[in-house]
């Protein structure tokens, strides 16, 4: 009895195995059959949004190498027809500020028509700009002239001495700077308020990579002591003055809230610079002088920059009167211009600027030692 029952135990665990087996095997034939049917629908999508998400990507990248070439080329094509035999350009920046009728940017231009055999070199200026009407105006008057990306910044305006958006707008400068080096291009950099009153060509060291102005010079043009203005530099291409460009521009991460001028001043002792062989000669204020240090005899002069000055409508005010003064000596003859004794009738406006500027400087340091004191 016991063997019967068992048998039957047997033979019913055995169907009910098979059938749980059967509906097994049915469930994956079934789950095998739907996803067949649906690797079409699945094809379908994964093209689809492959083919989407590759065209975003390549439509991204091609439009960006496009702008980026397109800006390459436009600059190149400015350079390729401002550039002298030797590949040499006049760069000068400009904002919206500086380009208004009879401001500073129409001065510097028409320094250039008045100096002494200077108006070729316009042939050779390139003006860049830092914004779309700008650089209309620049166009109106000149014609190389070019628009920077300035990265999202706002460079409209007047744009106050070490503030930060001066700070932005001096190392953008440098940053381009560099990038025109890399481009193999020489250059002599000119701030606007800069009167180019004869060639300075002539009066540049041929053995130098590096040659800048002073706002005070000492006599020695190799004497790294000197105080150099970043407003007038003549820059060679050359391994060496790419190498120093970018150790300059990256040194203002060391240096934060200093401009480049004074970042120069921190770095031009660096072993480095001795160990690239890098030549840096210094400017005589004898040729290229300003209101800092005016250029004493006007039978040398090239150059005359608006420098210790503070607010645009001094600056211009001085200009104008800078350039009277070289119209009158201009029109002596070649022996009087000899034998003239002719003094400079500025700074007027931009002395008292800068000694309104220097008062309230040295108020604001007598109030932070007596806060630091307390």
């Amino acid at each position: 009895m016991k063997k019967n029952t068992s048998a039957m135990e047997n033979a019913g665990g055995i169907k009910a195995w098979s059938f749980r087996r059967h509906q097994l095997l049915v469930r994956r034939v079934m789950q095998l059959t739907m996803f067949i049917a649906g690797l079409p629908v699945l094809w379908v999508f994964l093209s689809n949004s492959a083919s989407s998400i590759e065209f975003h990507t390549f439509s991204h990248y091609f439009t960006a190498q496009s702008t980026k070439a397109g800006y390459e080329s436009k600059l190149e094509s400015v350079f390729r027809t401002a550039s002298m035999k030797d590949k040499t350009v006049i760069i000068t920046t400009l904002n919206d500020a500086w380009a208004k009728p009879g401001s500073v940017f129409d001065l510097f231009l028409e320094s250039f028509r008045l100096g002494n055999e200077t108006q070729w070199l316009l042939n050779h200026l390139v003006v860049i700009t830092w914004d779309q009407k700008t650089n209309a105006y620049c166009l109106a008057l000149h014609k190389h002239c070019y628009q920077v990306e300035t990265k999202g910044a706002n460079f409209t305006g007047e744009v106050l001495f070490m503030t930060p958006t001066y700070l932005h707008m001096m190392w953008r400068r440098t940053e381009f700077l560099t990038s025109v080096l890399e481009m193999g291009y020489n250059f002599v950099f000119t701030d606007t308020d800069i009167m180019w009153l004869r060639d300075p060509f002539k009066q540049f060291y041929e053995d130098a990579d590096f040659q800048i102005a002073c706002d005070a010079f000492n006599g020695n043009s190799s004497d790294i002591y000197n105080y150099p203005n970043g407003g007038f530099k003549y820059i060679k291409s050359n391994n060496r003055t790419i190498w120093f460009n970018k150790f300059w521009f990256n040194s203002s991460k060391e240096y934060p809230g200093l401009g480049e001028q004074a970042v120069f001043n921190k770095i031009k002792m660096h072993p480095l610079i001795s160990h690239m062989k890098l030549k840096i000669r210094f400017l005589s204020t004898s040729y290229f002088g300003g209101f800092c240090e005016p250029s004493k005899d006007f039978n040398k002069v090239s150059t005359m920059h608006a420098n210790c000055c503070v607010g645009i409508d001094n600056k211009v005010n001085d200009l104008k009167i800078l350039l009277e003064d070289w119209k009158k000596y201009m029109a002596l003859s070649e022996i009087d211009k000899k034998q003239s004794n002719l003094t400079w009738s500025v700074p007027q406006s931009c002395s008292k600027s800068f000694e309104h500027a220097k008062e309230r400087k040295n108020k604001g340091r007598l109030r932070r030692a007596l806060v630091e004191t307390v």
